[in-house]
């Protein structure tokens, strides 16, 4: 009989780079050099940002700043910040507030807003919060150095323009958020989607993809340097589409996975985030090939019921969705998959709820992030409908959409009871430095003693067989693998 542990008390599962209604701080990762300015960043929101931290990471580096773990040291603070709902940026502002005795007591010190916010508010940020020295969007911080020497003259330095090509691609980032183990890789920027209830279009501006040579170049890197996985990112991967110059041969985001997967077969790759519209069979039969590519894809649904779906423009109904989550697992049937889902959007009735609900039974999750409605300004929600659906009402939907994803989760893990994963292990586990955490190709979190394998260290693989669960996370015992 499988054990179940602590089933009541565990959080809703979360992924530890997404932004789910609580700050994720990312401090700099080295201690700076004597002499140096120094500066401290915080992130907030997705995976990109985080990955963007590490680019400016690397600018600030090169123009003779240094990084450090403790902001009452720090020449320039910057926050790293997100647009997607508006808890997310109060969660921001609040932050900021908390830096203004540092200003203070460090007369000199600048203050800079980066990302989606500041793409968003531009400056009305330096309106608003008065101790705000700079707004930088996403695509400008290759002008960070000359930002800050303006901003050191006593101006107000702001530069918030998109730009039409990828922007770093030429950039190798400072891993200042890395466990030496895995690593985030740029792949694209911006989305062309134009989803009813999203700023990211208006905030990274449209698609660009980057030069296909240059990621297998860093994946490569990363590979020689130690690293065992990385994590191909962009705000829609699968629509990644990129001409050769020399040979004007067209790279779809099948062929990048292809050619990332090549680098060598220890090198797990993993992607995020996907559109279903173009989780196409060329993508599934790749992963399917290669045993190195992770067996998980994160699928937004957003909304079961196609009427919502319309509203939202999410360009496929209910039924199309369901057909492509039915493709996933006929083309690999051992296939994590994941999701976002909204509560109370524009016009939801009880009967668009509970087809959301149907479609995540009918899905079977291993697990979801889960949000209420949020109207964000610009957007084309905001323009056309009514943000009619009282807030009682979107809490109570979003507690059943929680209730039935936890339940679904803890059913997965159950099944997974009795297998044997190879799991990468990326460092100690949470709760007891006597035990190993890592994730198995499915994205799922797996704890095991450190003692079954004496010599085992992040980065290296192991089997583990799980012998119990709780709804979050599996937990099993290593075995030494038989001999071929």
């Amino acid at each position: 009989m499988p054990t179940i542990k602590d089933i009541t008390s565990q959080p809703p599962v979360k992924d530890p780079y997404r932004y789910n209604g609580e700050a994720l701080p990312m401090n700099a990762g080295a201690e700076p050099i004597t002499g140096l300015r120094r500066f401290y960043i915080e992130s907030y929101g997705c995976q990109m940002n985080f990955s963007d931290s590490e680019i400016v990471a690397s600018i600030l580096s090169e123009a003779g700043f240094g990084p450090t773990r403790n902001m009452e040291e720090a020449d320039l603070i910057l926050v790293n910040t997100c647009s997607i709902r508006e808890k997310a940026e109060q969660t921001v502002r609040n932050r900021l507030t908390a830096f203004r005795h540092l200003k203070r007591e460090r007369p000199g010190m600048l203050i800079g807003v980066l990302g989606c916010m500041a793409e968003r508010l531009k400056s009305k940020l330096l309106e608003e919060e008065k101790l705000v020295d700079m707004v930088v969007g996403p695509d400008a911080y290759r002008t960070l150095p000359q930002l800050v020497e303006e901003a050191g003259d006593g101006r107000k330095a702001v530069n918030v323009l998109l730009s039409r090509d990828e922007t770093y691609s030429d950039i190798s980032p400072v891993r200042i958020n890395s466990n030496g183990v895995t690593a985030f890789v740029s792949i694209m920027r911006g989305c062309n989607n134009m989803c009813a209830f999203c700023v990211v279009p208006f905030t990274r501006g449209r698609e660009r993809s980057r030069d296909a040579a240059s990621i297998v170049a860093e994946c490569r890197d990363l590979f020689d340097r130690g690293f065992r996985e990385v994590t191909l990112l962009g705000q829609n991967v699968d629509s990644y589409c990129h001409i050769e110059e020399q040979t004007g041969q067209t790279i779809t985001f099948a062929h990048l996975l292809a050619m990332t997967a090549a680098i060598n077969p220890l090198l797990r790759i993993r992607f995020s985030t996907s559109h279903p519209k173009d989780i196409t069979d060329d993508v599934l039969h790749t992963m399917a090939t290669h045993v190195n590519i992770c067996r998980y894809i994160h699928l937004p649904l957003q909304a079961g019921s196609t009427r919502v779906l319309q509203l939202m423009n999410r360009t496929y109904t209910r039924e199309w969705y369901l057909a492509k989550v039915r493709r996933i697992r006929e083309i690999m049937p051992d296939c994590g998959i994941s999701s976002d889902i909204i509560a109370g959007f524009c016009t939801e009735a009880e009967e668009d709820h509970q087809d959301t609900l149907d479609v995540m039974r009918q899905s079977r999750y291993d697990f979801s992030y889960m949000f209420m409605y949020s109207e964000r300004p610009g957007t084309l929600a905001a323009r056309r409908y009514a943000d009619d659906v009282p807030h009682d009402i979107k809490k109570r939907r979003l507690e059943e959409i929680v209730t039935l994803q936890n339940r679904l989760s803890l059913e997965s893990n159950l099944a997974d009871v009795g297998q044997t994963f190879q799991v990468l292990i990326e460092g100690n586990s949470k709760r007891s430095e006597l035990h190993w955490m890592g994730r198995n190709s499915q994205n799922k979190v797996i704890v095991f003693p450190k003692s079954d394998l004496p010599g085992k260290a992040p980065g290296d693989f192991a089997d583990v067989t799980v012998t119990e669960c709780t709804q979050a996370t599996l937990m099993g015992v290593a075995v030494t693998p038989t001999p071929a």
